[in-house]
């Protein structure tokens, strides 16, 4: 027996591909879909209004079907109030319970729309019904006692529009091609950089090690002290030959200025990590004047926040590192509140974790060597994501000095 339901869709659905890919995923999961309204807005900046009626074999095909539309903003016709089920203890939801997207979300409450606050991806939503507010909250912060929402009743998504003012980038619709031309490209993330940099914007950088290895160092560190960067992420690693490269001019033993190992050289950032052990901190060992320049030099001259993530396979690790990877976790989450734009280079791990706590709203740029790990960031979720492919070494000096020249 044939079950059908009425939804509706408004906004620049048409221009954004909302439309198309409402198409493609009810044909792909085997439904059909009548157009009854389909009013096209006029001008660039008028919305249009779709009414479709979707129709499945059986109800649970079409409740399937309705469930992935919902993530593109579809809705019923008659929306009702959410429907709240209490936590029946710590770091257990109730069964059923709505599972958030990164894009701007609302749930109607005595028929008003309370915007789900701190969105990101694969969380839930909590509300207090006190205060009239609601919050994304992960599944090991659930307490008991906790309301939380079940279902997709009374929950609206915003996906994510073409941007209607002029910009760089299509944000919206991330893209990976190792066939771009690169100096434009980066030109062009540049530009975008010093539009966020002049508007009170914060910018974060996501790194990994091969920054130091493939000598972008000292072209990060002017942009840290130069404020293009607001917040570091990274782990022990970026951080541990950093210093290792202050102090004794390799990464992994390695001279970066000869690209020859140094005799010796494979104990260098075990000595760099001890040095830092003595200092007490990374800050501490700026203030003793053992580190003179680098990266975390930059980051505790300027006053910009840095959390560095442990992994099992960290040496030391240094005394900064949080290896507690709920509470880096935690940390990074603290740290994105209001940020604008996030630069992700060469560390796929660490780029995918701090994706999954992105609004969809927030710019993000990924630049990796490898095709590959640009495709895996989006394929999780962050599909606002611009994959760049280039290596960190290519990328962060061309970045630095389109900056300058822009800027005059």
């Amino acid at each position: 027996m044939v079950v059908s339901q009425e939804i509706e869709l408004s906004g620049h659905i048409i221009d954004s591909g909302i439309m198309t890919q409402v198409f493609d995923r009810v044909m792909d999961m085997g439904g059909n879909f009548e157009i009854l309204v389909f009013d096209i807005g006029k001008e660039k900046t008028d919305p249009s209004y779709a009414r479709l009626r979707i129709a499945a074999a059986n109800r649970e095909k079409l409740r399937f079907i309705l469930s992935e539309l919902h993530r593109f903003g579809a809705r019923p016709l008659e929306v009702k109030d959410v429907h709240g089920v209490l936590a029946e203890r710590d770091r257990v939801g109730p069964k059923g319970f709505y599972l958030t997207t990164n894009h701007p979300t609302e749930i109607k409450f005595n028929g008003e729309w309370i915007p789900v606050e701190c969105i990101e991806m694969d969380c839930l939503v909590v509300m207090d019904k006190g205060a009239k507010r609601s919050f994304c909250t992960p599944l090991g912060k659930i307490r008991k006692g906790d309301l939380v929402i079940v279902g997709e009743q009374g929950v609206k998504v915003q996906y994510p529009e073409r941007p209607r003012e002029q910009s760089n980038f299509e944000f919206m619709h991330g893209t990976v091609s190792s066939e771009r031309p690169s100096v434009t490209l980066i030109a062009k993330i540049a530009e975008e950089i010093i539009d966020v940099h002049a508007k009170g914007g914060k910018i974060v950088l996501v790194g990994g090690p091969a920054i130091i290895h493939t000598g972008a160092a000292k072209a990060v560190a002017e942009m840290v002290r130069k404020g293009y960067i607001n917040i570091l992420f990274a782990g022990n690693a970026l951080a541990t030959h950093d210093i290792e490269y202050n102090l004794f001019g390799t990464s992994l033993g390695m001279d970066i200025s000869t690209g020859k190992p140094v005799m010796g050289g494979h104990k260098h950032h075990i000595y760099a990590i001890n040095e830092i052990m003595r200092a007490g901190s990374i800050r501490q060992a700026v203030e003793k004047g053992v580190i003179s320049g680098g990266i975390m030099y930059e980051c505790v001259k300027n006053n910009v926040p840095f959390v560095l993530a442990g992994s099992i396979r960290d040496d030391g690790p240094l005394p900064d590192v949080i290896t507690d990877a709920m509470a880096a976790q935690e940390a990074m989450r603290r740290q994105l509140d209001g940020c604008s734009m996030v630069l992700m280079v060469a560390t796929l791990l660490h780029s995918v974790a701090v994706g999954n706590c992105l609004p969809s709203s927030v710019k993000t740029i990924c630049v990796d060597i490898n095709p590959a790990a640009l495709t895996k960031l989006m394929d999780r979720g962050t599909m606002q994501a611009i994959g760049v492919v280039s290596d960190a070494g290519t990328f962060f000096p061309l970045l630095a000095k389109q900056i300058e020249m822009q800027k005059r």
